[in-house]
């Protein structure tokens, strides 16, 4: 069903990097991107600085933007939080991203379900987060974690 003006959903979501082949190689090994070549976005002089990957199980596209300066600015924001249904799903993710060399957070506990945490190469956090909830709990929360600071 289309929303308001047509909307019918999101077409893809952006992040800015500093190295367009070190972040693709992250996002491949962190939750199976796939690039689009046909999508590349490439110079008039056909210089390469943007691709688009599609995310098993994610609807939109993912774009990745080489743009060093704009990823230096937005260092440590996390754009994107993923949704896993389980902490025990998180801990699965946690030993998969061990396998695959992906510096990553603890399971943590969030306000109301549980998180981890992972950080590209361009610094970016990327965040799943559980559908299992637990009761709001903002003192019990790990927001002192370096890994959840703003």
């Amino acid at each position: 069903m289309d929303g308001p003006n047509g909307f019918d959903g999101i077409h893809h979501l952006k992040v800015f990097v500093t190295d367009l082949a070190a972040d693709l190689a992250w996002w491949e090994a962190l939750v199976g991107a796939r690039r689009e070549p046909s999508l590349d976005h490439r110079t008039a002089a056909g210089d390469l600085f943007g691709c688009l990957v599609r995310i098993p199980g994610v609807a939109p596209y993912l774009e990745l933007r080489l743009d060093p300066a704009a990823a230096g600015r937005t260092a440590g924001l996390d754009p994107i939080t993923f949704a896993v249904r389980t902490r025990d799903d998180l801990v699965g993710l946690g030993e998969r991203l061990d396998g695959r060399g992906i510096e990553h957070s603890p399971v943590l506990r969030g306000l109301a379900g549980w998180v981890l945490v992972a950080r590209s190469p361009s610094l970016q956090s990327v965040r799943f987060y559980t559908r299992e909830t637990h009761e709001w709990d903002p003192a019990g929360a790990d927001g002192d974690s370096p890994w959840l600071a703003p």
